[in-house]
C-alpha cells in the first residue's frame, strides 16, 4: 500500500488494531470523508494479533455488557456483512470458582446478565466438568456458565473492518509511524508522520499500549500503561474433548484454555508481571507458575509439551475499564483505549461510539463511566474496578 499521504484530512485514526478499524469504517461509512488509518507497522500487529479471540458479554456492570452483547451480535453476521471470514463460534465462557467472595459476587453478576438477555447461570463443580471435561474439581464451588459468549479470529476481523472503510473511501496507511500532533491554542492542526504531514482538526487515539505516548505529544495523560501477558500452545492432545468452552477460565488465577487445533490454547496474567514493552516470550518462569495452577485445575495439561507461544500487551488503565471519550483539554481530540484486554470484543461498539461522538451525537451506549477525567476527579485509580 502507498505511504504517500494525504495533505489534509477529515479525521486521522491513529492505530491499525481492531478499535482503530472499527472507528475507520463506522467514520467512513457515516459519511465522513478523507479518513486515515495510520498504523506504524501492519495492520493488527499489535495487541490484536496476541489476543485469545474471546468474545463476551458476562461482565458485571450495564455498559459493558451491552458493549459485549453488540461484539457478540456483530461478529455473529460479520462474514456476511463484510465479506470476511472470522470463524465465530459461540463455546460459552465457563469462569471457575472456589472462593466463596467471588461465588457471591459472580451470583450478582449473573443476576444482572439475565436482566439484560445474557442466558448466563451459576452451576455446580460437576456441571462445569461436563462442559469443560479436562478440568478437575478439587476445590471448587462452583461456575459461571455463559453459553452464548464465543471467539474469533481478531486479525481477520480488522482486515473486514479495513477492506469496509477502504470501500467507503477512506485511506490506510501501514508503516507510517506518528512522531508528533501540532496544535495551535488548544486546537489540532495537524499529524506529523515519518513520511509526511496531515493537517487535521480531529485525532482519534485509538493507539493501545502506546496510548500514553499519543497523549504526551499533546500535552494530554492518558493513564494507559503496558503489561506483557503471554499465550502458549500445547502439542496435541490424544483425547481433546469433543466439545469445550470458548474459554474456561479458573478466575483466582486468571489462568484460562480453549482448544486451539489439535491441542490447547493456555494464557495465565502473571501477577509478578512488570509494566512495559517487553514482547520477548520467556517461557521458562512463567511456565513454573501456571504449571503450579494447572496441576490444581486442569492437570491433564501437565502430560503435553509447549509446541510454540507468544507475548502481547495488555493496555492497562488503573481501574481496568477502557476510556472512550473526547478530551476537553484539547479540541479534536478523541480517544479509545485502555481496553485492559477486551478491546477485541468491543471494536464494534466502539467504532459505533466514537462516530457519534465525533458528530456530536449522544452514543447509544451509557459511557459515563468511561470517562477520561475520571482518574483526574477523585485520584488516579477511582471508579469501579473491572473485575468480571
Amino acid at each position: 500500500m502507498s505511504k504517500e499521504l494525504p495533505e489534509q484530512a477529515s479525521v486521522v485514526v491513529i492505530g491499525g488494531g481492531v478499535i482503530g478499524a472499527s472507528i475507520a469504517f463506522h467514520l467512513a461509512e457515516s459519511g465522513v470523508s478523507d479518513v486515515v488509518l495510520l498504523e506504524k507497522d501492519e495492520l493488527a500487529c499489535g495487541s490484536t494479533c496476541k489476543a485469545a479471540g474471546g468474545v463476551r458479554a458476562s461482565f458485571s456492570n450495564e455498559a459493558n455488557i451491552a458493549i459485549g452483547l453488540r461484539g457478540l451480535d456483530v461478529y455473529s453476521r460479520f462474514a456476511q456483512e463484510y465479506h470476511q471470514e472470522i470463524d465465530f463460534s459461540r463455546d460459552g465462557y465457563l469462569y471457575l470458582l472456589s472462593d466463596q467472595t467471588n461465588v457471591d459476587i459472580f451470583t450478582e453478576s449473573v443476576a444482572l446478565q439475565n436482566r439484560h438477555g445474557v442466558p448466563s447461570r451459576m452451576v455446580t463443580p460437576e456441571e462445569a466438568q461436563k462442559i469443560s471435561p479436562l478440568i478437575s474439581t478439587d476445590g471448587l464451588l462452583a461456575a459461571s456458565w455463559s453459553p452464548q459468549d464465543g471467539k474469533a479470529t481478531p486479525e481477520s476481523v480488522v482486515m473486514g473492518y479495513a477492506a469496509a472503510a477502504r470501500r467507503h473511501g477512506a485511506r490506510v496507511v501501514r508503516h507510517c509511524a506518528v512522531t508528533d500532533i501540532e496544535s495551535t491554542g488548544g486546537t489540532i492542526t495537524a499529524v506529523v508522520t515519518e513520511h509526511g504531514r496531515i493537517k487535521t482538526d480531529t485525532v482519534v487515539c485509538a493507539a493501545g499500549a502506546w496510548s500514553a505516548g499519543i497523549g504526551n505529544m499533546l500535552g494530554v495523560n492518558i493513564p494507559v500503561v503496558p503489561v506483557r501477558r503471554q499465550i502458549a500452545f500445547t502439542e496435541p492432545l490424544s483425547e481433546l474433548p469433543e466439545s469445550s468452552p470458548s474459554l474456561t477460565i479458573d478466575f483466582p488465577s486468571n489462568f484460562y484454555f480453549h482448544p486451539e487445533g489439535k491441542g490447547l490454547l493456555l494464557g495465565w496474567s502473571d501477577p509478578n508481571e512488570r509494566e512495559g514493552f517487553n514482547l520477548k516470550f520467556e517461557l521458562e518462569d512463567w511456565l513454573m507458575g501456571l504449571g503450579a495452577i494447572a496441576e490444581t485445575r486442569v492437570p491433564a495439561v501437565l502430560d503435553y509439551g509447549i509446541s510454540t507461544g507468544w507475548a502481547g500487551l495488555y493496555e492497562v488503565t488503573p481501574d481496568r475499564n477502557q476510556i472512550i471519550d473526547r478530551s476537553t483539554e484539547v479540541e479534536g481530540l478523541l480517544i479509545a483505549t485502555g481496553y485492559s484486554g477486551h478491546g477485541f470484543l468491543m471494536g464494534p461498539a466502539t467504532g459505533e461510539i466514537v462516530r457519534d461522538l465525533y458528530h456530536g451525537k449522544e452514543p447509544g451506549y451509557d459511557i459515563s463511566s468511561f470517562a477520561l477525567d475520571r482518574f483526574a476527579q477523585a485520584g488516579i485509580g477511582a471508579g469501579e474496578t473491572n473485575i468480571v
